[in-house]
C-alpha cells in the first residue's frame, strides 16, 4: 500500500489499488472524493476557494486551490484514466467556519455553495457529504475499494480533541447527506 498525502490546493487520481489517498485538517477546505467502482478509478481535491476570478494568475499556476479550476481539472483526469460520469460517486467533506465563528466571511459556506453549483451545471450528484460546523475533519480514501473513512476532530468538555470516525462508502445512485 502507498499513502499519498495531499495537500491544500492539490489532488491526486490513481487506478492504482495499492493506493491509498489522504487529506488533513479540512476546515474552511473542501475535499472532493471520486470513485467510478467499474474502472477502480479514484480521486481526492483539497481545494480551498471558491473561485478563480480572486487571482486568476496564480489558477493558472495552481488549479486545484480553487472550485471552479480544481473540480473540472479532477473529473478530466478521473476521465482521461477510464473513469465514465454516469458511474461516478461523489463525496464531499469539509467547509467548516473554522475560525470565523461569527460567519464574517463564511468561505466554508462559499466553498460549498461553489461545488454544489459546478457539480449542478454538470449534472453529477453528490451520494454522500458532511459539511459545515466548526470541526476539522481528515478523509482517507482507498482505490481498491472507494472505501472513505472520515475523522472528525471535535472539542471535548475537557479540552482534549475527541475523534469521530465513520466510512462514506457509498452506493451509486444513493443521494443523501450524512
Amino acid at each position: 500500500m502507498t499513502t499519498h498525502s495531499i495537500g491544500i490546493g492539490e489532488c491526486r487520481v490513481s487506478n492504482d489499488p495499492a493506493d491509498i489517498l489522504i487529506t488533513h485538517a479540512l476546515g474552511s477546505c473542501i475535499g472532493v472524493m471520486i470513485y467510478d467502482p467499474a474502472t477502480r478509478v479514484g480521486g481526492l481535491l483539497h481545494y480551498m476557494l471558491p473561485t478563480s476570478t480572486l487571482d486568476p494568475q496564480k489558477a493558472r499556476r495552481k488549479p486545484f486551490l480553487f472550485a471552479d479550476t480544481g473540480i473540472p481539472e479532477l473529473f478530466r483526469t478521473a476521465y482521461a484514466l477510464g473513469a465514465a460520469k454516469s458511474r461516478l460517486i461523489v463525496m464531499v467533506a469539509g467547509g467548516a467556519q473554522m475560525f470565523d465563528t461569527n460567519g464574517t466571511f463564511n468561505i466554508g459556506l462559499e466553498n460549498h455553495f461553489a461545488l454544489k453549483k459546478i457539480l449542478a451545471a454538470a449534472g453529477i450528484a453528490v451520494a454522500k457529504e458532511e459539511v459545515g460546523g466548526v470541526s476539522s475533519r481528515t478523509v482517507r480514501m482507498e482505490i481498491a475499494t472507494g472505501k472513505v473513512m472520515l475523522r472528525t476532530a471535535r472539542a471535548a468538555s475537557n479540552s482534549a480533541a475527541a475523534t469521530i470516525e465513520h466510512e462514506m462508502t457509498a452506493h451509486r445512485g444513493a443521494s443523501r447527506a450524512l
